[in-house]
């Protein structure tokens, strides 16, 4: 047991630690994973490519021929990103299961902390605390140690009180920005940060600073009376033999590095079976958070996007070759499944039904973004010629096209493509089927003739080159039962409000 002495950290201060630092850890390694799907940074929402403030790949694009944004991907090492090896599906589950139990930790710990009292070690109550701080720094720079806190000394008192305080809701607040459907519903929000690539750029200095804390932390620990610091970790105080400090600090890491191995290795060894446990809670609650989100995107017509990136490649079966030759002539929607009155709409008949013009802003899963025009019809109008039944719950958007296999091995080509959107969200007013954009008619490699827009979700919800549209009862018992090609090969979400 410690010897004791004035200094005491509460249980639940101790406890909630532990949390924050397993939680961190998995938070920076699968954000650092879905980082690697698009390794560049901006500060426009266009994305161009090559006006990117800082990247991380070495790969030049094509400028004589078509290129996807899934050729731009990297696959980083498991060490650094979780899962790693280009596994952007199950680094998000892995992102966002950590967020909850992360926010949730922090919940407590700020109740706790004002409701005890022990916001007064944090918060700085006078502002001598800056030059007394300066003063510690200077003598750490001499290479000697500053007298003791009580518990901190200036220097850390600022720097926890900025994480604490600063840095971890502006990571929230950042990571908001990025949801396409907080940003829909909410369409002013993100140019509080200057845009969504602006906020995406800050959510990463943040996360580095954050990095660069722990590097520090954990040297002053190491170097800055390490049996105490233990002992505070430990037993809430007090001073401890150097060997037990040692073995405690090596216990600490062990749990940590244990439970990274585990989130890594089952991911990359059994990616569906992490893929549905992970989905299990975050699904549950990114469609409580965002799922009924309307969109009110408006933007204006300057602010199209004159480089508009493609992911995916049109078609090169012979059902889409056939219908390239007479310009999609003979070009028929099938509307079918669950509905009264089952449907096939030629383009002229969907032109005539009453016409939707949205200008928004496209925001793929990979972290790009675009802002152009859609003309087109809302899926509502469809709706309401096919009559759905009662047990219709689900719609199903088949395309024309179908997977893909990236240079990582990731894909099925053998899969038609297909995606799944619930009855609300196909009633939402902005969900169209598209024909235009940019007033222009639809450009192949952009899903001619027929493309869904789903304005609160990710890019890989709006299927390309669409063929059909089946109405369900069920997700689950559809294609690989999980609620997409995305979501059945690539373990991606069902839910892509965020």
């Amino acid at each position: 047991m410690p010897q004791k002495n004035l200094i005491d950290f509460p249980v639940w201060l101790r406890a909630a630690h532990l949390i924050n630092v397993i939680f961190i850890i998995l938070i920076i390694r699968s954000g650092i994973e879905i980082l690697s799907a698009h390794p560049k940074l901006y500060i426009n929402d266009n994305s161009v490519d090559g006006k990117q403030w800082i990247k991380f790949t070495k790969k030049e694009m094509p400028r004589d021929r078509l290129f996807t944004s899934t050729d731009e991907e990297e696959s980083f090492n498991s060490f650094v990103a979780l899962p790693g090896h280009s596994n952007l599906g199950l680094g998000r589950h892995w992102h966002f299961f950590s967020i909850i139990f992360w926010v949730l930790n922090g919940i407590v710990y700020y109740a706790l902390l004002f409701v005890t009292g022990v916001w007064q070690t944090l918060i700085p109550t006078s502002t001598a605390v800056f030059p007394e701080a300066i003063n510690t720094m200077l003598i750490f720079a001499s290479g000697k140690l500053p007298p003791p806190g009580h518990p901190f000394d200036p220097a850390q008192q600022l720097a926890y009180a900025g994480v604490v305080f600063i840095i971890g809701p502006l990571l929230i607040l950042t990571g908001a920005a990025m949801s396409p459907a907080f940003a829909a519903r909410f369409p002013r929000y993100p140019r509080v940060f200057g845009g969504r690539q602006r906020a995406r750029s800050f959510h990463f200095i943040l996360m580095v600073l954050v990095v660069l804390f722990i590097i520090v932390h954990i040297a002053l620990v190491l170097y800055d009376r390490f049996p105490d610091n233990m002992a505070n970790i430990i037993y809430g105080g007090g001073t401890i033999p150097i060997a037990t400090a040692a073995s405690f600090f090596a216990a600490y890491c062990i749990i940590v590095i244990a439970v990274n191995y585990i989130a890594t290795a089952g991911s990359l060894r059994n990616p569906s079976a992490f893929q549905e446990a992970l989905g299990f809670l975050v699904e549950p609650v990114r469609k409580f958070i965002l799922q009924r989100a309307k969109s009110k995107q408006t933007f204006s017509k300057s602010s199209w996007t004159t480089y508009f990136r493609v992911n995916g490649r049109p078609p090169e079966n012979e059902e889409y070759s056939k219908l390239l030759k007479n310009d999609f002539e003979n070009y028929k929607l099938k509307v079918y499944g669950l509905v009264q009155n089952p449907l096939e709409l030629s383009l002229e008949d969907l032109k005539a039904m009453p016409k939707q013009q949205q200008t928004t802003e496209h925001q793929c899963i990979q972290g790009w973004t675009s802002i152009g025009e859609w003309g087109g019809v809302r899926v509502s109008e469809i709706l309401k010629r096919c009559k759905p039944l009662p047990n219709a719950r689900y719609l199903v958007f088949n395309s024309i096209g179908t997977g893909e296999k990236d240079e990582y091995g990731h894909g099925d080509p053998s899969k038609n493509y297909y995606e799944i959107i619930d009855m609300e969200l196909a009633n939402h007013p902005q969900t169209i089927l598209a024909f235009e954009m940019n007033e222009m008619p639809l450009p192949i490699v952009h899903g001619a003739p027929l493309r869904l827009r789903v304005e609160t979700q990710m890019g890989y919800k709006m299927v390309k080159w669409v063929k059909s549209i089946e109405l369900i009862e069920d997700y689950r018992k559809y294609g690989g039962g999980h609620g997409g090609y995305r979501e059945d090969v690539q373990h991606y979400g069902q839910s892509a409000s965020i």
